[in-house]
Parts: structure tokens; sequence; C-alpha cells
């Protein structure tokens, strides 16, 4: 543990945080701002639930998988795993970025909410990327199941998405994370 995170403050309470499970609640305690402390909460859930389900994604490829030889399959098990890193770490950089910056005594109100719109609107990203990646047909339990056309307000939206190739998928979520990156070097 780092001499920092041993600091005690006066009411005996934990002077920073530790660990990535640490800067949760702490960055949660030294925020003023009420957007950021939800994004905690939700990113936080949210991080370990994509986090638990990629886990268990890998698990069951492994089982489906076990009895093949090295090659494609530790491929795809190794492009899982990267891909639920790429999923969740976005989602909780916005908690260890302003964990960090109190941490330094740069606690920023305004740097705090920025992080917090960035951290939705990666979430928003992952949903879009999701749409994106839907093939206009695909066989669910052994049958063959065509993408239903797009109702509601948000149709012609959803028409767009969906008239993206399906390799587009990681493009907006790559470029939030990126714009995350950008706004945290920015900032600071």
């Amino acid at each position: 543990m780092s001499e920092t995170a041993r600091e005690q403050s006066d009411d005996g309470e934990a002077a920073t945080y530790s660990g990535l499970l640490s800067a949760f609640p702490y960055a949660y305690r030294q925020s003023e701002s009420r957007l950021f402390r939800v994004y905690v909460v939700v990113g936080g859930l949210l991080a370990l639930l994509l986090g638990v389900f990629f886990g268990l994604a890998v698990v069951t490829l492994v089982g489906r998988t076990a009895g093949a030889g090295a090659g494609t399959f530790s491929f795809s098990r190794s492009l899982f795993v990267l891909v639920g890193f790429f999923a969740v770490a976005p989602l909780v950089a916005p908690v260890l970025f302003v964990a960090r910056q109190h941490r330094h005594g740069k606690g920023d109100v305004r740097y705090d909410r920025t992080m917090a719109m960035l951290g939705v609107i990666f979430v928003l990203s992952l949903y879009v990327a999701s749409v994106v990646s839907i093939p206009e047909t695909f066989e669910l339990d052994g049958e063959t199941v065509q993408r239903e056309e797009p109702t509601g307000p948000l149709a012609p939206v959803v028409s767009v998405l969906y008239a993206l190739p399906g390799v587009a998928s990681p493009v907006p979520p790559a470029l939030v994370a990126l714009s995350m990156y950008l706004a945290h070097r920015r900032l600071r």
C-alpha cells in the first residue's frame, strides 16, 4: 500500500484510496457534483455487470472449446477478454480520473461533471455500437430471424444506425473513450 493510502484524516477516515475498488467510494465522497456521484454508482454497477457478463462468456467459450487445440480457439478466448476490457475500462476511467484529481488536491466540480457526462455518453455509445452490430438476419435457437424495422420517434436514427456496416460498431465507443482521455488531459 502506498504511503498516501496509509494517511489518515482527522476523523479517522482514510485520506485517499488504494486501488480500483476503493477509488469508487473515495471519488464519491470527494466530489461535490451530484451528476458525478450518480455516475459513480450507476457506472460502477454497469462495469460490474459487464465484467460478470464477459467473465461468464469466457467461461462458456472455454467450456465449448475445451477439447479443441490451440490456434483459432485461443485467439477467440483472448479476443473476448480484450473486448471486455475495452468495454469496462472506459466505464471506470472517469471514476479513476476524478479520484486521482482529488487525491492530488486538484478536485474541480467542472472536471467531475465533464467526466460524468463523458461516462454517460460512453454508456450510450455502447448501446449505439450494439445497434450497429445487429446483422439484418441472424440465427437464434436454430431459427433464422430477420431484424425488425424500427418504429417510434427514434426510428429514423435507428434506421441510420442499421444502415452502417457492422465493422463500424467499435467506432462510437472508441471515439468517446478517446474524447474522455483528451478531456482529462485538457482539464487537469
